[in-house]
């Protein structure tokens, strides 16, 4: 890994924030994953639920250049769109985190640029990083499957790979929080268990294959 950047303590709270605003606009629509059982306590509003969520997902998807969509396309997949607004939104140079429609883009050209200094994203090992807030932690979605090598996956074997990430915003003991986007056709916090060394648990659910550590 190339040398961290310099600390950004003001930068990584935004990020948070801003996916804790949207969560809120949304009406807090909550995941809970234990084990390979998912339950949602608690519905929010969905995706094309009124023309107040249509229009805030069309603002998600004009940060990664798709001004004609909104929240009425439900068969187009968001949660890249509403991961790159929230990274405009909140500051981060498009160098550092690419505007695009699909998680394997810009995740391919973090991996890419991990080597180079000051980079604020850089890819962690699921089985020996605890994922902190600010994080990003990403699975592969059927039927893509993502192969790395001795646990790093690799930015070739993402090309053209169906993902998903979620922003890290909270952690307490063993229970870690994520926000995303267009989970469960709306912006969601889900809820989800760490094992006793506080790593992620890959479930058939949610085959989490990397973290990017935020080092701001």
């Amino acid at each position: 890994m190339g040398a961290p950047p310099a600390p950004n303590p003001g930068l990584k709270r935004r990020i948070v924030e801003r996916a804790e605003g949207e969560w809120e606009y949304f009406g807090r629509q909550t995941v809970v994953h234990r084990g390979e059982e998912e339950s949602i306590p608690h519905v929010g509003y969905w995706e094309d639920e009124d023309a107040l969520r249509s229009g805030r997902v069309n603002s998600y998807w004009r940060a990664a250049g798709k001004p004609g969509l909104d929240g009425m396309d439900c068969q187009r997949p968001w949660s890249a769109a509403f991961m790159s607004w929230v990274m405009q939104s909140s500051g981060v140079p498009s160098i550092q985190f690419a505007r695009t429609t699909a998680h394997w883009i810009y995740l391919a050209r973090m991996i890419d640029a991990a080597p180079l200094p000051g980079r604020y994203f850089v890819p962690r090992r699921i089985v020996d990083y605890s994922p902190e807030p600010g994080d990003l932690i990403c699975a592969s979605r059927k039927p893509s499957r993502v192969f790395s090598i001795h646990g790093y996956a690799t930015a070739r074997s993402l090309y053209g790979v169906s993902a998903h990430c979620d922003l890290v915003v909270g952690k307490e003991g063993r229970t870690l929080e994520s926000i995303g986007g267009n989970v469960r056709n709306s912006v969601s916090k889900s809820r989800l268990e760490l094992d006793a060394q506080g790593h992620l648990k890959p479930t058939k659910r949610r085959p989490w294959f990397v973290i990017m550590q935020n080092r701001l």
